[in-house]
């Protein structure tokens, strides 16, 4: 029998999030970010017996955060729509640059950022990147502009790999020195695979309370 209450629920967990120097990746390199295995984030799935379908990593460095997902196991190709993300094939990944989990309301300093494999362009079957604002949230966090996030999309045989870089002018309040432990929390999407999330599922408003994220914390 399923509990009302997800095992993972039961568990707050800090994250260690590792340095990385050598992000983003110079322009003669083919990619953005190439994160290590140990920058990989475990979920325990398993004890609310949920399959991962995706690998997720993320690291750090005084001038940002890196992303890298991927996913595989696919046989058709990822649909999406930069203007319904959270209804796309995709990542979101949300950040809180001072890790107030007390308030179950978002603050100038929780983001939500989305990264599509598809649904950019005038035919949206390009990859997309947005940030879009938190639902209640009593402050907003500024947008930043596409431009200044470094992001792409690679396709895999069964799959794709998405890589990006959020320097700190996309994340307000960064600042590694002083606030080390961040508050996250992401969904990955897939209408073929079913969705993954780092905790609890859509039953929960994670989407919009702070309170129910995880901690990353900033180690070296």
């Amino acid at each position: 029998m399923t509990p009302i209450v997800p095992n993972r629920f039961l568990v707050r967990l800090c994250h260690p999030c590792e340095y990385c120097k050598a992000m983003p990746l110079g322009d003669d390199d083919d990619g953005i970010v190439d994160l290590p295995e140990s920058a990989r984030i475990e979920t325990f799935a398993e004890l609310d017996n949920v399959a991962r379908i995706g690998d997720v990593r993320l690291a750090w460095n005084e001038f940002g955060i890196g992303v890298q997902v991927t996913v595989t196991g696919k046989e058709q190709e990822p649909q999406g729509d930069i203007d319904r993300p959270k209804t796309s094939d995709g990542f979101t990944l949300w950040i809180d640059t001072r890790d107030a989990r007390s308030s179950h309301r978002a603050t100038r300093y929780c983001h939500q950022f989305h990264f599509l494999p598809s649904g950019g362009g005038t035919e949206k079957e390009e990859p997309a990147f947005a940030q879009s604002k938190i639902n209640r949230a009593l402050q907003d966090a500024p947008l930043c502009s596409t431009t200044d996030v470094q992001f792409r999309s690679h396709t895999l045989k069964g799959g794709y790999r998405l890589e990006a870089f959020l320097p700190i002018g996309a994340l307000t309040g960064y600042d590694p020195e002083q606030h080390p432990r961040l508050g996250f929390y992401f969904a990955l999407r897939d209408r073929e695979r079913g969705d993954e999330f780092l905790s609890v599922n859509t039953d929960f408003p994670f989407s919009d309370d702070p309170s129910l994220w995880a901690v990353l914390e900033l180690t070296r």
